[in-house]
């Protein structure tokens, strides 16, 4: 998707840019919190995910339809499947099934680690990193380690596997989706949601998923927000920085959102976090920084 970002001065164009940062930053940083309440009051990890992106993508893809868009191409309906697979069964998919035995500002640092591994992925593609990325990569590495290492994390080993699974399919769709034929953004990411959530919705049938009862009007609460504002509000400003500012800038919300979440669950839900966990974070979320850096410097030489 980045590959269809301008690179014009309108990073600095006023508080357009600003708002939709704060937008990607407050926004994708709360959802974890969302997650984890939606999960505390009765829904289940697979259906969680496929009721909100089955009705999110739903009603995105008949509103754009009203507003006279195009279908997707059979093509574009394929890859977008195999997106909606990576990044939403397995990305989100994995960290709702996390967020049952380990705290949400916990996996929004995990995840935090997906521009390290987009950059591996990048490498074996023969898009070789720069030294300093390079470097990114390598302290960021350390910090997952230290942070997988003897830190809260290993108290659940399900939920450190299914951080790791959902880390890697989302780096790994977000790699392989450039240069993939994908309908204009908008409409990529209604489809995409459309087919990630069917597919959640019948894992989690499969696996014998079911809500027995009326979810708490908490849950609810936390569904509705996470289906307005997490899919609807916090993607579209995403998809306006990727067209008006540079991807590094775009893609920022990697080592934002984890502080955000580390705050928030820390404020409403009572998470607690050790020295070692947040030592870790700074080492990951240094790496990252690295990594962006480099990659802003490189597209600005070009």
């Amino acid at each position: 998707m980045n590959s269809n970002a301008i690179d014009t001065p309108a990073d600095s164009a006023g508080p357009r840019v600003a708002l939709a940062l704060a937008a990607v930053y407050l926004i994708w940083g709360s959802t974890y919190l969302g997650i984890r309440f939606a999960l505390e009051g009765g829904f289940t990890p697979f259906l969680l995910g496929g009721i909100r992106f089955t009705v999110a993508g739903g009603l995105m893809f008949a509103f754009l339809r009203w507003r006279g868009m195009r279908m997707p191409t059979p093509a574009q309906w394929r890859n977008a499947a195999a997106l909606g697979v990576l990044l939403m069964l397995l990305g989100n998919g994995m960290v709702n099934l996390a967020e049952q035995s380990v705290s949400s500002g916990m996996a929004a640092v995990a995840v935090a680690s997906a521009p390290l591994w987009m950059g591996v992925f990048s490498a074996l593609r023969g898009e070789h990193p720069a030294r300093m990325e390079w470097v990114g990569l390598g302290i960021g590495f350390l910090g997952v380690l230290w942070l997988n290492a003897d830190s809260s994390l290993t108290a659940s080993k399900t939920g450190m596997v299914a951080l790791l699974v959902a880390t890697l399919a989302w780096s790994f769709g977000s790699i392989w989706s450039r240069g993939r034929d994908l309908a204009p953004p908008a409409m990529n990411a209604a489809a995409q949601m459309l087919c990630g959530g069917i597919a959640m919705l019948a894992t989690g049938l499969l696996l014998g998923e079911r809500i027995h009862a009326l979810p708490t009007p908490h849950a609810l609460g936390a569904f509705a927000y996470l289906v307005v504002f997490g899919s609807w509000f916090g993607f579209s400003a995403y998809i306006w920085l990727l067209h008006h500012v540079r991807p590094a800038l775009a893609t920022s919300y990697a080592y934002v959102n984890p502080a955000i979440a580390v705050a928030l669950g820390a404020w409403l839900a009572h998470e607690r976090f050790g020295a070692h966990e947040l030592l870790a974070m700074g080492v990951i979320l240094l790496g990252v920084v690295a990594i962006t850096v480099a990659k802003a410097t490189k597209a600005k030489a070009r």
